[in-house]
């Protein structure tokens, strides 16, 4: 018999059988014999449960029972609770679990019972019992998945285009992030490849902007060059150093887009979207909003606007629990005052 299986409690029916033996007058010895417990485990057990009355299983049962709802403290996700109807309202936002427990925790600083951690938030999310709650709570998260599972990664298999600077050559101050003004650009495709959206982050902020691309043939070279010019041409001139691309055919005219809005394009090596992490990641945002299958030809650019304007508003842990929009707004109000009006 291992120390473990000593030491264990008692169950309820040998609780029972305990008292009967009891009630023989047995002793601790022959008790623990027959129970296949260790003696000092019966001892134990009589002197918690019964140090001056008879010993009884049933109320030795229900002082266990006690004991045990009593160390363990209740869960601070509970369907009556305001704390639950406040991470359910914030997830019907869009809101990741992670964000919201950022959110919280910056709400209430001082108050531990009003904040919890993203993963209480993934376990109140997957431990409700099958049913309409629990297929709204999940319909709310990026991926919507009915378990929990690690982020596939796909391949860019897009051909290289010619003239490209490699993004080895791209300044160091970019990969530090030290500095604002420097952004990363990719498209989101839509039903059949038949639509696309544009996509451009900031490095440093987590700024997202989207490009509303003309029809037909959003992702051509031409429509891109024109889209990205004008969303570009809108940012402050000093907020626009560089931008990195992948090695996509609707980047070939990326000389012209670079002269036209006075930024450097950078490419990154085939088959690294890793290269630009920071978008990669927002994409994943705007799939909640604009999920892989639908036709994209339908959102306008002031719908782009508004779930932009959403998802910059998010609380972020890599911010400290800033968001992308209060970063990028003190960035130009400490680097470029005079640009501070965010258009």
């Amino acid at each position: 018999m291992t120390k473990a299986s000593q030491y264990q409690q008692l169950q309820s029916d040998e609780r029972i059988a305990l008292a009967q033996y009891r009630e023989q007058g047995m002793g601790m010895r022959a008790i623990a014999r027959m129970l296949h417990r260790s003696p000092s485990t019966i001892s134990r057990e009589i002197e918690r449960n019964a140090p001056i009355a008879a010993y009884s299983g049933t109320f030795a049962q229900q002082r266990c029972m006690r004991r045990r709802k009593q160390c363990r403290p209740a869960p601070k996700l509970t369907h009556s609770g305001a704390l639950f109807v406040q991470v359910c309202g914030l997830l019907k936002r869009k809101w990741s679990p992670q964000q919201i427990a950022l959110h919280l925790a910056r709400q209430s600083p001082l108050d531990g019972s009003q904040r919890v951690s993203h993963e209480t938030i993934y376990n109140a999310i997957y431990a409700q019992p099958r049913g309409e709650l629990r297929k709204d709570l999940i319909a709310c998260l990026r991926y919507a998945r009915s378990k929990r599972m690690p982020r596939t990664r796909g391949t860019d298999r897009r051909a290289r285009i010619a003239d490209m600077i490699s993004i080895h050559m791209r300044p160091p101050e970019v990969n530090d992030r030290l500095f604002p003004g420097h952004w990363e650009g990719d498209l989101i495709k839509g039903r059949a490849n038949a639509s696309a959206v544009g996509t451009l982050v900031e490095r440093s902020s987590r700024l997202l902007i989207l490009v509303h691309l003309p029809h037909p043939k959003p992702a051509s070279a031409a429509n891109v060059l024109q889209a990205f010019t004008d969303k570009l041409r809108s940012i402050a001139l000093p907020m626009r150093q560089s931008m990195t691309y992948d090695q996509g055919s609707e980047m070939a005219r990326h000389k012209e887009l670079s002269a036209n809005a006075n930024i450097a394009v950078y490419f990154c090596d085939p088959h690294s979207p890793w290269q630009r992490g920071t978008n990669e990641n927002t994409n994943g945002l705007v799939r909640q909003y604009l999920p892989k299958g639908m036709d994209l030809s339908d959102v306008s650019q002031q719908q782009l606007d508004a779930i932009a304007d959403e998802i910059n508003n998010r609380p972020r842990k890599t911010l400290n629990a800033h968001s992308p929009i209060e970063v990028y707004r003190e960035f130009l109000l400490k680097h470029h005052p005079q640009h501070a009006t965010i258009q």
